[in-house]
């Protein structure tokens, strides 16, 4: 009885799949898929020859790297704003390098005092350069290279000759001697 149900299946199964073919087989092919290319329109080119010049073209170039790695995440720094020229519009000139420090007497040399003759002449200040005392009032030159301003009761005001800057020294206090 099983061999006998396997071949009544086997036969419904071929009926059905003959039913199928014919069907098919009645519609015109011409027409089945014509719904498909209803709005087909070839493309207007007036030569499809190939356009050696265009593919040589593109063989000749080189890559050239804009620095950002296409395996990491990390975004490349933005591109630096072109720098503008005078006459441009938008120009901005650079800020003024700040001025240089004002001059300062070299660290061995200290202002300890000051004095004056009695007989009206103008102030005299003490420097000392270790074992070295210096008595200069004020026009002279101190060193070779530090014209005396002004001498005042807390500080000395001093000219450097090589550049015109002026610099200024505290007095300072020796202490006692032991």
């Amino acid at each position: 009885m099983k061999q006998q149900s396997q071949v009544l299946s086997l036969i419904a199964l071929l009926v059905v799949a003959t039913a199928v073919w014919l069907w098919n087989s009645r519609q015109n092919p011409a027409t089945a898929g014509a719904s498909s290319i209803v709005g087909y329109a070839p493309i207007n080119v007036d030569n499809p020859a190939i356009r050696w010049w265009k593919l040589d073209k593109v063989r000749k170039t080189d890559y050239r790297s804009g620095g950002r790695n296409p395996f990491s995440a990390i975004a490349p720094p933005p591109p630096a704003p072109k720098a503008l020229r005078p006459g441009q519009s938008g120009y901005v000139p650079p800020p003024p390098p700040p001025p240089p420090p004002d001059p300062t007497l070299p660290p061995n040399v200290k202002f300890f005092g000051y004095g004056t003759i009695p007989n009206g002449t103008a102030r005299r200040a003490f420097l000392t350069d270790g074992d070295e005392v210096y008595i200069v009032s004020e026009g002279d030159i101190l060193l070779g290279r530090f014209r005396i301003v002004k001498i005042g009761n807390a500080t000395i005001e001093f000219e450097e000759t090589s550049s015109g800057r002026q610099g200024r020294a505290a007095l300072e206090d020796a202490g006692p001697n032991t």
